[in-house]
């Protein structure tokens, strides 16, 4: 090789190794912001808050209990005085067995009758619960029937075909018209409101008695509850029958007695009106509640938060294999370029020895 080719030859191996150095530069720069990104995705793993299951524990409490009678108390504060003293606060609960409650409606329809409507369940008219009877007759006139007016009263159609009217004495008309205002202001109590109401008794099979259905008389007489006089859906209905009552009584004084562990064992109760009287004890019911409904609801929601945490771990270790792929990618390119840097160098060298000859003989055939 010549001097000149030489010297070609070595300034296009210095280009060739400066663009190796410039692409290994390049590399490593995307190799530094590859382990930046892989650092962030690493540190949000580490951020990431797992979620916790709710415990049984925390949904579970003790209550205490006593009862009196057909009462049964549960005690909700005992607040301390000092000494055994305590300020006790509790609900009462009972079965209420005659007390309005809700029951399943029935189609309602209606016929017009001079310039009113006769509603009907069937066969049965309904009828208004306003102390009169047929043809507006009073209490007081049916308490003043002599027996032949009477029988007259009850040979009328309106108190003929009605199966549970047509039972009843001259003194049980009477007394249904004060129950039936009873019924009326339980029934006001119970929807708080000042209603009328619409009434049919229904003989039950197995008693032999009637039992009475009310319905509101606001939703018996409006016309935008029937289509064509029939009721185009349901109305509330009620009846007679059993509900749960509750009170609750405030800051009564007493005394507790416990065991060695803490437990309460029983109760003295004072009268709050005056606690000078002899307490009455009663022993306490330990009772472990737990709220089925509220654990659940929190173990449906740790599951959903589960399922969440593991898919977004899922998806940063994802984006985490994608780097690592790209790192070393790019680390086998950098390998390749210290490869080719490294043939580069030893080529450059052996130019370098022949340039270096090559001007050593020159030198020698001008000093000749």
């Amino acid at each position: 090789m010549g001097m000149s080719a030489s010297q070609a030859r070595f300034l296009c191996l210095t280009a060739r190794k400066n663009n190796v150095e410039f692409e290994g530069q390049q590399i490593n720069q995307q190799r530094t912001s590859l382990s930046n990104e892989s650092g962030s995705y690493y540190s949000e793993l580490c951020n990431m808050v797992v979620p916790t299951p709710p415990s049984i524990d925390d949904y579970t409490k003790v209550s205490y209990t006593f009862d009196d009678g057909a009462l049964t108390n549960t005690i909700t504060s005992m607040i301390a005085k000092g000494g055994n003293e305590y300020s006790i606060s509790y609900i009462q609960q009972w079965q209420d067995d005659y007390s309005i409650v809700s029951s399943s409606t029935s189609v309602v329809s209606r016929k017009a009758v001079g310039d009113d409507y006769e509603y009907r369940i069937g066969s049965a008219t309904l009828r208004k619960m306003d102390g009169t009877f047929a043809g507006n007759i009073a209490t007081e006139d049916i308490q003043n029937m002599d027996e032949e007016a009477f029988k007259e009263f009850q040979s009328s159609d309106a108190i003929k075909n009605d199966k549970y009217l047509s039972t009843l004495t001259q003194s049980q008309f009477v007394d249904l018209i004060e129950q039936e205002s009873y019924y009326k202001a339980m029934l006001n109590e119970k929807n708080g409101t000042t209603e009328e109401y619409y009434v049919r008794y229904v003989k039950d099979s197995q008693t032999g008695g009637y039992t009475p259905f009310f319905y509101k008389a606001s939703d018996i007489e409006s016309d935008a509850n029937y289509e064509e006089d029939n009721l185009s859906g349901s109305l509330p209905c009620f009846t007679i029958g059993s509900s749960t009552k509750t009170k609750e009584v405030l800051n009564q004084k007493g005394i507790v007695e416990k065991d060695s562990t803490g437990r309460y064992l029983s109760i003295t109760l004072f009268d709050k009106e005056d606690e000078d009287k002899p307490g009455i004890t009663y022993n306490l019911t330990t009772n472990t509640l737990t709220d089925e409904e509220a654990y659940n609801d929190a173990m449906n929601k740790y599951n959903y938060e589960q399922h969440q945490y593991n898919q977004k771990v899922q998806d940063i270790n994802s984006k985490i294999e994608i780097v690592q792929q790209q790192d070393k990618s790019l680390e086998l390119k950098l390998k390749q370029l210290d490869t080719e840097e490294n043939a580069i160098n030893t080529e450059m060298e052996a130019v370098k020895k022949v340039v270096s000859k090559n001007v050593e003989n020159t030198f020698k055939t001008f000093n000749a």
